[in-house]
């Protein structure tokens, strides 16, 4: 049964729990389920009144996803048929919330006459993170309760608010710290006599706001945080129609618009990343975490040190932060101390909280500090020279059961576990920039990595709030590696005809946060320049190479940091500017190795850069340093800015047509040499007829 009914307050009132573990999700039989329990406790003459509630950990988060684009998404008693028969009940029926209210079930509840809920659970709709809207009278029924501004923030945001402030804004009308269904009931009984057509919310007139400027502004809001997504666009259009329509037109108008998003590739691609985001966080069964991990030490005080010593702290860590040079780690705190401050004049933090996250973090000069922690993570210069050093110092200094982790983004984490007397404790952590504010976190599994290290990492990971992938050990990982194609093309078709802005600029229209180019000058060219200089020797002489970013730094443009790089820069300002030197240099480089010019369409900058992008992720794939397609998509939507709204790399060429990428990977082939050499996992699944969803 999904539906568990019990008498409380002498019989009076009917308590309807709904268990559909794990989170009461709002599955076709449990809507069947419900509106039977609810008519059959409105027939009865002995109840006075109901009461909805959740087992387990949740009130309800929402629809069966997996349900959606299926025939048992549109099965009576729909969602709204549900709260349509709650809307003309002759009895009270109160929402008693615990945990979250999420999507549906917010929608569930604001279709009860009432809603209490206990301290600290949390109400939203954030169906806009799945592609679509609240397809059951959220849009139309909660600016009747909140207001206009209130419900687009909350709806076009995504992002839940807790019981006390939703008591605040009327969403909710009691909060109690303890005890919430016997409360619950004891309301419901309360209030059984009272009249029940004020409380009918769908009833309600909504306001007009004051300033009609406030949906534009949504509007705004929603393309800049949801960049080239179409539902938070359709989020605003269904609040504002609620204010010119009666309830009954503004369901049909968001049932309309939620049809077409649901229906649309941008819902199953974020739908896609909802599901694979979940999958990359589990990890085989037989891998367990002995111990949580209570203390962290950092090595190196940098940026990137900075950064993860600073999420650490935040998840209420204990960190040892040790750099070698008092100059260093002075510089390195007052960045942290600069950064905490930036966030406190946000309002996102009180200076009682900056005080207690800082007191968190110890900063050291000693490496022999670090000889009681849990955990070390080694955030110094990408050289493995210095991590040799540093490691050994950690195999002598450190207790027998820490764990060691390198956050470096592409050297041999078995060459550095090598250097230790502890290689299955030892793994990479590779956070990316800023690391207090990204959520992407790569583990590397070296060869003798015990999987309880691992499972240990990812518990820490999680409690950091951070998204871990695990991945294998091979240049560069998953995501730089598949760096490394994309940016040669980018640069190739620079040399064939293209201009910076041109590229940068049909990427950013594919849907990418910035074009390769762009970002190289942001994060500075001397550093990939230094990387290149490295591998120089055993770069193959026949293989095609691009020298362009080479010139530039030779030339001393690294990027914004000096004015020029692949644009110039006016003082003060990050806005890239045409640079015409730097395009005389391109035409030099393309004259010097041969390559003709030629016009180039917005189209091949697109296929060139991102199918250079799936042939090297479906290598990966093959040699097994990612476990799944789906993780390759997570990694690169969540840490280098890959277009929410496509769904990753690999969905994306399942969208397009597995035969057509194929076929034109192969013209590339021919035309451009063997660095376009079809992957031979991308050649089994055409030939099988077969998808990366399936593998």
């Amino acid at each position: 049964m999904l539906i568990h009914t019990e008498r409380m307050e002498g019989g009076r009132v009917a308590l309807l729990a709904l268990r559909n573990p794990p989170v009461n999700s709002m599955s076709a039989a449990l809507r069947t389920e419900l509106h039977a329990a609810i008519d059959a406790a409105l027939a009865d003459d002995t109840v006075s009144a109901l009461v909805l509630a959740g087992d387990g950990d949740f009130f309800c988060c929402g629809a069966e996803i997996r349900e959606f684009n299926t025939p048992l998404s549109t099965r009576e008693p729909t969602l709204r048929s549900v709260i349509a028969r709650i809307e003309e009940a002759g009895k009270p029926v109160v929402a008693a919330i615990h945990g979250a209210a999420l999507g549906g079930g917010l929608e569930l509840a604001l279709g009860c006459h009432y809603r209490v809920a206990l301290a600290g659970a949390s109400l939203g709709l954030p169906e806009v993170k799945l592609g679509v809207l609240p397809g059951a009278g959220g849009t139309q029924r909660l600016p009747r309760i909140v207001g206009v501004e209130r419900a687009l923030s909350m709806i076009c945001g995504g992002d839940p608010v807790d019981a006390s402030l939703a008591r605040d804004w009327g969403l909710v009308d009691e909060v109690y710290a303890n005890g919430l269904r016997a409360r619950a009931a004891a309301y419901a009984l309360a209030i059984a006599d009272a009249p029940l057509a004020d409380r009918n919310v769908g009833a309600r007139p909504v306001a007009s706001p004051a300033d009609p400027g406030v949906y534009e502004r949504a509007r705004q809001e929603a393309a800049r945080r949801y960049r080239g997504c179409v539902a938070p666009l359709a989020c605003v259009d269904c609040v504002e129609y609620a204010t010119r329509a009666p309830l009954g037109d503004g369901l049909a108008f968001e049932r309309e618009r939620f049809l077409e998003l649901v229906n649309g590739s941008q819902s199953k691609a974020q739908r896609h990343l909802f599901f694979a985001e979940r999958a990359a966080v589990k990890l085989p069964a037989e891998w367990r975490a002995a111990a949580p991990i209570a203390s962290v030490g950092v090595v190196g005080a940098g940026t990137m040190g900075g950064g993860i010593a600073m999420s650490l702290a935040n998840a209420g860590f204990d960190v040892v932060l040790v750099e070698r040079e008092a100059q260093a780690l002075e510089r390195g705190w007052s960045v942290i101390a600069k950064n905490y401050a930036a966030t406190a004049a946000k309002g996102k933090l009180t200076a009682a909280q900056v005080a207690e996250r800082q007191a968190r973090i110890r900063p050291s000069l000693a490496m022999e500090d670090l000889r009681d922690v849990d955990l070390v993570i080694e955030a110094a210069f990408e050289d493995m020279g210095v991590k040799r050093q540093i490691f050994q110092l950690l195999a002598r200094v450190c207790k027998p059961g820490a764990i060691l982790a390198s956050n470096t983004s592409r050297l041999d984490i078995d060459e550095i576990a090598g250097f230790t007397d502890r290689p299955a404790q030892v793994l990479g952590m590779h956070f990316f920039s800023p690391a207090n504010v990204m959520r992407l976190l790569e583990v590397v599994k070296g060869r003798e990595t015990d999987g309880n290290v691992v499972a240990a990492v990812f518990r820490l990971a999680r409690r950091m709030g951070k998204l871990p992938v695990l991945v294998g050990v091979c240049d560069g990982f998953v995501g730089n590696r598949m760096v490394s194609p994309y940016t040669r093309e980018a640069h190739f078709l620079l040399e064939e005809g293209a201009t910076p802005a041109q590229v940068d600029g049909a990427l950013q229209r594919f849907g990418l946060a910035m074009g390769p180019l762009r970002m190289a000058d942001m994060a500075g060219l001397d550093i990939s320049w230094a990387f290149r200089k490295r591998m120089a020797p055993t770069r193959p002489a026949h293989v095609r190479y691009s020298r362009v970013a080479d010139r530039l730094c030779e030339q001393g443009r690294f990027g914004q940091k000096t004015g020029g790089g692949f644009y110039r820069y006016e003082a003060g300002s990050r806005a890239p500017l045409e640079d015409p030197d730097v395009l005389a240099l391109i035409e030099t480089c393309a004259r010097e190795d041969g390559v003709a010019r030629r016009a180039i369409s917005d189209e091949e900058v697109v296929q060139r850069t991102m199918y250079a992008l799936v042939n090297e992720a479906a290598r990966i794939l093959d040699e097994g340093i990612a476990r799944r397609a789906s993780d390759i998509d997570v990694i690169y939507v969540n840490g280098y800015g890959f277009p929410v709204h496509r769904g990753g790399p690999l969905f994306y060429a399942d969208q397009q047509g597995l035969p057509q990428v194929l076929a034109t990977i192969r013209r590339f082939h021919a035309e451009h040499g063997e660095l376009w050499r079809p992957a031979p996992l991308l050649e089994r699944l055409v030939a099988q007829g077969r998808t990366f969803a399936e593998l």
